[in-house]
C-alpha cells in the first residue's frame, strides 16, 4: 500500500474516533526508517487505547500491515507502527512535554567532530 493512501486511512481513522490536533509530519528525507510521524490527541487513557485499535482496524480491512502497538497498558501514549508511518497517539499533557512535531519538523544539526579529532581512532 503507498504511503499517501495509508496516511489517509490513519487520519480517517483516527477522525472517525475524535482525535485531536491530528498532525501528519513527512519525515522520508529525514530517516529511512518510515515516511511519516503522525501525532493525535486523546482525552483519556481509554481513548488513547480506542484510536490506536481504530487505526489498527482500518488499516488490515485495507490490506495493510501494522507492525505492532505498544503503550496500551497505560494509555498515556500509544504507538502504532505501521511500517511506513508511525502513529503517536497522545494524552495532552504526554504531547506537551515530548513535543514530537517540535522534533521532526527541526531536527537538530549533524554533529561533526572538531578538527583535529578522529572518530575512527580508539
Amino acid at each position: 500500500m503507498d504511503t499517501n493512501t495509508l496516511q489517509q486511512i490513519v487520519v480517517s481513522a483516527l477522525e472517525d474516533i475524535k482525535a485531536r490536533d491530528i498532525e501528519v509530519i513527512d519525515t522520508a528525507r529525514l530517516t529511512p526508517l518510515f515516511d511519516r510521524v503522525v501525532v493525535a490527541s486523546a482525552d483519556s487513557g481509554r481513548q488513547t487505547r480506542a484510536l490506536a485499535r481504530n487505526v489498527h482496524d482500518k488499516v488490515r480491512e485495507a490490506g495493510g500491515d501494522v507492525i505492532g502497538i505498544e503503550g496500551e497498558e497505560s494509555g498515556e501514549w500509544v504507538l502504532v507502527d505501521l511500517g511506513g508511518i508511525v502513529v503517536h497517539i497522545m494524552q495532552p499533557a504526554v504531547r506537551e512535554y515530548y513535543r514530537l512535531e517540535d522534533l521532526w519538523r527541526n531536527p537538530p544539526a549533524t554533529r561533526r567532530p572538531a578538527s583535529g579529532q578522529d572518530r575512527s581512532a580508539g
